[in-house]
């Protein structure tokens, strides 16, 4: 791939963007990431509009979590939204049904810097970045073990809430119970998609919270050992 050159990443392959002419992701479009039906047909659109890329989502019901991990930058896309790209490389993540896909887009723009912490002589601290316990934190990353295994792209199934206690080596009743206050945590900051109407928990929960915990860098591959340690010290239990 030429240098300087757009591209989107995808499973490993690389689709050039040009200038010209709009580029649709979706389940019948120029990348056609699954035949899953809850996908729209075409749910996303990457087109250069004034020599900057701009990413709009077309679907009436699907939003999209935008990330860039260098800068701190992470963004919830609703239906019918857009931005413009302005960084490097930039993350995609949304959930279709019970799969998660992430794909990437890799783009020339101008220079974004680093987001740092300032220090403040008084005021409350902003709200925003949850503060998780040991155990909150794995079961974000059981959860999302998959989509963190692999090399950032493709599909990825989120386990049931058995497999993933049982992976853990945890009852499924604490798991289940550690469950509802980390999304209990996040919906009082928030993150949508925590709770259905009503007031009480949304059953697609544990798919929402993964797109949310990957795309804001919650949890990440250096995280995945944690696994394999909490399930030997409860086998050895």
């Amino acid at each position: 791939m030429p240098a300087g050159m757009t591209y989107v990443e995808y499973c490993g392959e690389r689709y050039p963007l040009m200038g010209d002419r709009r580029f649709t992701v979706g389940r019948e479009a120029d990348l056609s990431v699954d035949d899953n039906p809850y996908l729209h047909r075409r749910f996303l659109v990457l087109h250069n509009e004034n020599g900057l890329w701009w990413l709009t989502n077309l679907g009436t019901h699907l939003s999209a979590s935008v990330s860039a991990g260098d800068v701190g930058f992470s963004a919830t896309l609703g239906p019918g939204a857009r931005m413009p790209l302005v960084f490097g490389e930039t993350t995609i993540v949304f959930t279709a049904g019970p799969t998660t896909y992430e794909l990437s887009v890799y783009a020339t723009a101008p220079q974004v810097r680093p987001v740092t912490e300032q220090s403040f002589a008084g005021g409350r601290t902003t709200q925003g970045v949850p503060m998780l316990t040991a155990s909150q934190k794995l079961l974000i990353v059981v959860l999302a073990e998959e989509i963190l295994r692999r090399e950032g792209t493709g599909a990825s199934a989120i386990p049931s809430s058995a497999k993933a206690a049982a992976r853990l080596g945890w009852p499924l009743t604490k798991f289940n119970r550690k469950l509802d206050n980390v999304c209990d945590k996040l919906d009082q900051l928030g993150v949508s998609g925590m709770r259905a109407g009503g007031g009480k928990l949304a059953s697609n929960r544990r798919a929402r919270l993964v797109e949310y915990a990957v795309a804001s860098r919650i949890v990440t591959r250096d995280d995945l050992p944690l696994i394999d340690a909490e399930a030997a010290r409860n086998a050895a239990s």
